[in-house]
């Protein structure tokens, strides 16, 4: 219930609105001055309205001020603004950075946060031991030890509580997060140790995983800004630490074509995977939400509509895609539309052979019953592939730097590259593919000096 109290010719409302992560009681307050000529009675009864109305706002979370601490804001900012304006997966990489964020300026509050409280943070960040998530890799080989003990993959993984693509991981000597390697240990009833072992010493964060953080909280406070409850955002006065840019990972005509040599021996599925990724540049999850009816094969042109994403705890949904020049349609040549047919009538065939297990969902690409694919199965397919194959170490997001590559070099022009890929601009594209563009200038400037070069006069 609001209280309220007299201060010469003002009244103070104040109400309570629970307790904070340290347990303080958190209050809201409100001052209200009587307009001049109001009797007693009058004053009385607009106080106690304005009282109840206060109060009535602060109970459904309508009232902010300065005062609120740093985690029961971002509490605010995840429900009100990021969980309906962001994509799912986002909001989940963001929850994940929480933890630290919270136990450094969660307790400050929001009006008395300071560049030197960041700057202190991110220092922390950048120092030896802050890492929680200790990744760990198999000290065995855990293919033969399932064997041993009579057991599939995917038997194993409903039994430890894991995905069957953590599995894969471990069996391939990827790295896995502590979580898992501890169920699986517990399944087999064995120390973590006998099974695995810490991946790599080093224990600091990236530069790219500090500079992650500070675009998160920079983000929440550029809203805060917004809705008035701050004048400014701290983080534009903050001095950042350097990340040096990575140029993008793809393959040159020759590694291109090894790895369709080697694609041959491998499903029709798999196939057209990596065939539509390599001449479209999609990203994996545009296509893993591709569906029939996104093909013209008549006009030979692909429709780019949605999105496929993976959660945990979500599975497979549908969401829009990236941006809003994501949406696209690009023309693709006539070998994209045979291989395109001929994969339409094998997945038919599929269909046939399946009967009532089979999950009419239209999209190209499916798992074994026809539901959508989860787009990390392909990433770790495309894993074994390239490893098994002596490929150079690329990943499946490479095919679509690839692409762009390959176009560049070969003279198309950055405005066409950037609308196939679907990026919002030229500047986005050029600030990626600063390799390709380089080098497709110098090759450019040796061809005008062919052209331009006077002709020698015999004698």
């Amino acid at each position: 219930m609001a209280t309220i109290k007299k201060r010469g010719d003002t009244y103070k409302i104040t109400v309570s609105c629970g307790y904070d992560l340290s347990g303080k009681q958190i209050r809201r307050h409100l001052t209200w001055k009587p307009e001049p000529g109001m009797t007693q009675r009058q004053i009385k009864k607009e106080l106690d309205r304005q009282a109840v109305l206060f109060e009535e706002k602060c109970r459904n979370g309508q009232v902010l001020d300065g005062n609120i601490k740093f985690a029961e804001f971002a509490e605010k900012w995840f429900a009100e603004y990021a969980e309906k304006q962001l994509r799912p997966t986002t909001v989940a990489r963001y929850r994940l950075l929480m933890p630290r964020i919270n136990a450094a300026i969660g307790h400050i509050r929001l009006d008395k946060l300071q560049p030197h409280h960041l700057m202190e943070f991110y220092n922390n960040l950048s120092e030896s031991g802050v890492r929680e998530d200790t990744r760990y890799c198999s000290a065995v080989d855990f293919k033969a030890l399932l064997k041993k003990r009579g057991m599939t993959k995917r038997a194993f993984a409903e039994q430890a509580g894991v995905s069957v693509y953590v599995l894969d991981s471990v069996t391939r000597g990827a790295n896995i997060n502590a979580a898992s390697a501890h169920k699986i240990t517990t399944a087999l009833q064995l120390p973590l140790d006998k099974v695995f072992q810490p991946a790599g010493e080093k224990d600091t964060l990236a530069v790219s995983t500090v500079l992650h953080h500070h675009r998160l909280i920079s983000s929440m406070l550029s809203t805060a800004v917004k809705w008035q409850l701050i004048f400014s955002n701290p983080c534009s006065r903050v001095v950042l630490p350097k990340n040096k840019r990575k140029e993008a990972v793809y393959l040159d005509e020759e590694q291109a074509a090894q790895l369709l040599a080697a694609l041959e021996k491998e499903s029709l599925q798999h196939q057209t995977i990596v065939k539509l990724l390599l001449f479209t540049g999609m990203r994996r999850g545009e296509l893993c939400g591709l569906e029939w009816k996104d093909i013209d094969f008549d006009n030979a042109v692909i429709f780019v509509r949605r999105s496929s994403l993976y959660l945990s705890g979500k599975g497979v949904f549908e969401d829009e895609t990236k941006n809003e020049t994501s949406e696209r349609c690009m023309k693709v040549s006539d070998d994209v539309i045979t291989i395109l047919r001929v994969w339409r009538a094998e997945q038919a065939r599929q269909r046939l052979k399946m009967g009532d297990q089979w999950q009419d969902t239209d999209r190209l690409f499916t798992a074994w019953n026809g539901a959508p694919i989860r787009p990390d199965v392909i990433t770790a397919w495309f894993h074994r592939f390239v490893t098994k194959n002596g490929l150079p170490p690329v990943h499946i997001h490479s095919l679509r730097h690839t692409n762009a590559t390959l176009l560049i070099a070969a003279g198309t022009n950055l405005t066409t590259v950037a609308a196939r890929l679907g990026h919002a601009n030229t500047t986005t594209t050029s600030k990626i593919y600063a390799h390709a563009i380089k080098s497709a200038d110098e090759a450019a400037a040796e061809v005008l000096q062919d052209i331009l070069h006077p002709v020698k006069r015999q004698a």
